[in-house]
């Protein structure tokens, strides 16, 4: 047994030999001391580290978490497959630069560094922010769209999707002038990334669960000539390098 800085007794871990501290919701640690105490804990599923704090998320509901984020992943992946250059993440820790951050995002997309790519990675770890994040939320009150909201903000992650499962909306945010702004859908309601051209989101049929739906506005968005140009741009880029 180990004790807490609060004095309750808590169990250890052991790593390289070690007793660790296991993680406990609410603990404030620095981000190494963060890494040490997740790495004893491989029977662990999710913690993060969100300015300072850490926050483990309860055992997650099939219908409001895992089958919707299912679905983003199948959306999120497809493009990837289809964009030579991009690289994709589920539940992947980050190692975010400013601030005691190691948030563990539902799905991420970035180009990758070879391609003119923003983040690294180092020991296994993606360094710095991708260029776009998706998290599945219950509702507006949740930290995805407060906490976590800001740190990806300060860390100049790019764009920003945010899925309330309760509230049957998407919101999409954009960083501009190191401010996020919301992203309107197009007229017909497909939300269009600014960052990855071709990445379309037809919201209405992701909120219905109309997972070939959405992916038959993704195929439109793969045909366009903005994504072909982008495609275009990625290999020039490696080409440079």
């Amino acid at each position: 047994m180990t004790i807490t800085e609060a004095g309750a007794k808590t169990p250890g871990s052991e790593l390289n030999g070690d007793r660790v501290p296991r993680l406990q919701a609410g603990d404030r640690l620095t981000v190494e001391e963060f890494e040490r105490r997740y790495a004893a804990m491989p029977d662990l599923k999710k913690a993060e580290l969100i300015n300072g704090v850490v926050y483990m998320p309860s055992p997650v509901l099939h219908e409001e978490h895992g089958s919707p984020h299912f679905d983003v992943i199948g959306w999120l992946a497809y493009y990837r497959a289809m964009t030579a250059g991009v690289d994709g993440g589920d539940n992947s820790t980050l190692r975010l630069q400013v601030g005691a951050n190691r948030p563990q995002p539902d799905a991420f997309l970035r180009i990758l560094p070879s391609f003119g790519g923003r983040s690294t990675t180092v020991d296994g770890y993606v360094v710095g922010g991708p260029e776009l994040i998706a998290e599945i939320s219950a509702s507006s009150a949740s930290y995805d769209l407060h906490d976590k909201l800001n740190i990806y903000q300060k860390n100049q992650v790019l764009e920003y999707v945010v899925w309330r499962v309760w509230d049957k909306a998407v919101d999409w945010f954009v960083l501009r002038s190191e401010h996020y702004e919301s992203l309107p859908a197009d007229p017909v309601g497909i939300y269009r990334s600014q960052v990855f051209p071709g990445l379309w989101l037809d919201g209405a049929a992701m909120l219905r669960r109309d997972l070939a739906q959405v992916l038959r506005t993704l195929q439109l968005g793969l045909a366009s000539p903005e994504h072909a140009s982008f495609v275009a741009q990625l290999q020039a880029r490696v080409a440079r390098a």
